[in-house]
């Protein structure tokens, strides 16, 4: 059962995270609209369109990417007041164990890591696809969007390699496609082009020559003008940004790991990495939490400045240190699951210094 005291420290804990992040996100999106307005203007951009299908699919994104610094600086500012007020002191006196005032705190940061997993893992997923299609039609310059000397694993044992490929009128040009079989190539496409069409979901080539080569080392060739054919990509594939993997939910994110792995392109350390850090975050926010309740509990000569400013260096040095690791994980320099978790276990002992000058 939650008592007056876990009440009224969750009641702060809530109202100033919220106001602080509500404030800033508002903050972030005047400069957002001032940036991308002459998009707006310049390709009519609806204002239903703008407002529904971008910044109401914006703010979860928002949200979520500064979620655990703006909870650790919330923990320490009202922690702090708290402090100096000596209402911390007068729970103390009353017979509160330091564990016993933490608990509230934890519970807090529990339920912002059950929100950020959910964020991360289908809510901003499925946001990020509506506004990735309206970013698409009003801000982003796909006819200037150009990929040259393309090579991929489309299948087991199916490897394509594309000369060129332009997003503006979805062609490519030299298209050659070989199967292998027992470590021997056993058919051969060639295409000069290749188009896709979207509402058949397919790709249409043309001036094509297709071998086929037997055990016996015999060949058949097969020329034409035109054909429709199944190639396991789109022109989506070719063009994928970092900022694209929020649109994947945690299903399609293993499903799409699984692709990369199969086509041999390397990206699949960026997408495993991926996965890893949306399972760490919630753990993130409680450190953090821990980390700056302890930091901010006792009162300080300097007042809250002090606080802040060991809370500001402690956060930017965490989040630094985290992006510094995901790096390497996303490269493949690190096993991905070692990148992600490292910083967490490098800032426990932090944690646990910080815990033990508290309680003196």
């Amino acid at each position: 059962m939650l008592k007056k005291l876990d009440l009224y420290i969750i009641k702060r804990f809530l109202t100033t995270f919220i106001v602080a992040l509500g404030l800033f996100t508002l903050i972030i999106i005047i400069f957002d609209v001032s940036e991308k307005l002459d998009d707006f203007v310049e390709k009519k951009a609806p204002l239903y369109d703008i407002v529904v299908k971008y910044y109401i699919n914006f703010i979860p994104y928002i949200l979520n990417l500064f979620s655990p610094f703006f909870v650790f600086l919330t923990v320490i500012f009202f922690t702090s007041k708290l402090a100096e007020k000596s209402e911390i002191v007068a729970m103390i006196a009353s017979g509160v164990t330091y564990n016993r005032f933490l608990r509230p705190y934890v519970l807090v940061a529990l339920l912002f890591g059950m929100i950020s997993f959910l964020l991360n893992a289908w809510i901003i997923p499925r946001s990020d696809k509506i506004r990735m299609k309206f970013e698409n039609t009003y801000i982003r310059n796909l006819d200037s969007e150009y990929q040259e000397n393309i090579i991929r694993q489309i299948q087991p044992g199916v490897v394509m390699s594309l000369g060129s490929f332009n997003r503006m009128d979805s062609a490519g040009y030299n298209l050659s496609i070989e199967w292998f079989k027992e470590g021997r190539v056993v058919k051969k496409l060639y295409a000069d082009r290749i188009t896709w069409a979207p509402q058949k979901k397919m790709w249409k080539i043309a001036n094509y020559r297709y071998r086929s080569i037997m055990k016996d080392g015999n060949e058949s060739l097969v020329f034409g003008d035109f054909l429709d054919t199944l190639i396991p990509f789109v022109p989506n594939d070719f063009f994928m940004r970092v900022d694209d993997v929020q649109s994947f939910n945690m299903k399609e994110l293993d499903v799409y790991i699984g692709l990369e792995e199969m086509r041999g392109t390397g990206r699949s350390f960026f997408y495993i990495t991926e996965k890893y850090r949306r399972y760490s975050a919630p753990f993130s926010l409680l450190l953090l939490t821990f980390i700056g309740v302890c930091v901010s509990s006792s009162k300080k000569r300097g007042g809250i400045g002090i606080n802040l400013a060991v809370g500001l260096f402690i956060s930017f040095a965490y989040l630094f240190i985290i992006q510094w690791f995901i790096s390497y994980g996303s490269t493949g320099s690190m096993a991905p699951a070692l990148a992600v978790w490292l910083p967490n276990l490098m800032f426990l002992p932090v944690a646990y210094y910080f815990y033990a000058s508290a309680q003196k």
